[in-house]
């Protein structure tokens, strides 16, 4: 039986990994459960689970989550230090926090050489050589839960990426795929989450409206698998049926093809090296019927020339990339600005960036809070 940890078990990734491991009782066991803020849900997964251990990050909201869990064998925590104690709880830890957050419980998994789930991006841009020199240091395994890393993974099968002549990201190119730069300036938030195919958080619709998502996945992709950025490719494939690629050597490709639904790649973490069963909708080619492949536009979205530039430039500049993406995307989620001023934004705060990489997470954090200082005050100038 595999024991499993989940950090963020309210999000959307977490709900989806909480589906498959209550639907297989037999194979796995839940060892605990974090999340950012909300008690109520929280307490409500750590009951219908019996899960030992429940955290909330917010430390306020530590007593309303033990009166919440009263008269259950459930412990409850709070803070930095338990998070960090529920992400070496289990063999296996789904990394589901959003954004930076996530960085410091994700480290201490790899520290403690655990199996890591990852569906935090952010963690491995902002501190990708970290992450990945702590993973050789301690044995630590990084299985890619993100629908296009996962299916890179799949098509390696194990292979060596010496014999891999470049990978291949698909993007489903979002909601304003075919809309024109005088159109994106007047979209609103509603219409920016409203994601064609996939259902995602608020944070990562967004990302995937500016196509910052798939600049954040070429940089986690560099990391995942160690190739340098002219071998990563992006392909804008409306469909969302294929979800990566792995061009070989020899002139081969591999796909993987199956349904938009989280709980596959999630399923295939899960039970890695075995499969297992995740109630997802079957792909009928016959219904898909074509599948549709187009350049991104790099003019109506910038954010994936800013990502490569990043990458090219290294350093601080991921960090930095990351950390003012996401107070421009909670600024535009709250209509204080455009939705172009998103990509905008990163890219005057990417001009002024000119500091060494981290080499610590405390120096990461530090300069991630810096940099987000920053941006908010360059925000409070767009704000209308």
């Amino acid at each position: 039986m595999r024991r499993v940890a989940i950090l963020g078990a309210t999000g959307s990734i977490g709900r989806s990994t909480l589906d498959l491991l209550e639907a297989a009782p037999e194979r796995f066991e839940l060892t605990a459960v974090t999340a950012a803020s909300n008690t109520a849900e929280l307490a409500a997964i750590a009951r219908r689970t019996r899960a030992p251990l429940a955290v909330i990050a917010d430390e306020e909201r530590l007593g309303d989550l033990r009166a919440a869990l009263a008269g259950t064998n459930v412990h409850a925590a709070a803070g930095e230090a338990a998070l960090a104690e529920a992400a070496v709880s289990a063999d296996l830890v789904v990394a589901a926090i959003v954004g930076t957050a996530g960085l410091a419980p994700v480290m201490a998994a790899v520290r403690a050489g655990r199996t890591i789930g990852l569906a935090n991006k952010e963690a491995l841009v902002s501190a990708g050589a970290l992450m990945i020199e702590e993973a050789k240091r301690s044995g630590a395994t990084l299985l890619p839960i993100d629908s296009e890393h996962n299916a890179i993974f799949q098509c390696l099968a194990g292979q060596d990426c010496d014999r891999v002549s470049r990978l291949i990201l698909t993007a489903s190119g979002g909601p304003f795929r075919t809309f024109t730069r005088e159109q994106m300036a007047c979209v609103t938030p509603s219409q920016a989450v409203a994601h064609p195919n996939w259902s995602m958080g608020a944070k990562i619709s967004v990302d995937s409206a500016t196509m910052m998502n798939k600049g954040l996945e070429l940089i986690e992709a560099h990391h995942l698998f160690g190739l340098p950025e002219e071998r990563i490719d992006i392909l804008v494939h409306p469909q969302s049926v294929i979800h990566s690629l792995v061009e070989y050597a020899d002139g081969s490709m591999l796909a993987q093809l199956g349904s938009p639904d989280m709980r596959v790649p999630i399923g295939h973490v899960l039970a890695w090296p075995e499969r297992m069963a995740t109630g997802a909708r079957r792909l009928d080619l016959l219904e898909v019927a074509r599948l549709d492949f187009e350049a991104p536009d790099p003019h109506r979205f910038p954010a994936l020339r800013l990502a490569r530039e990043a990458l090219k430039k290294g350093e601080a500049a991921p960090l930095t990339l990351n950390a003012a993406n996401e107070v421009a995307v909670e600024a535009f989620l709250a209509g204080r600005i455009h939705f172009p001023d998103i990509a905008a934004t990163v890219e005057e705060q990417l001009s002024r960036m000119d500091q060494p990489l981290p080499r610590s997470i405390p120096d990461v954090l530090a300069l991630d809070a810096r940099v987000r200082r920053d941006t908010a005050a360059q925000v409070e100038e767009l704000a209308f």
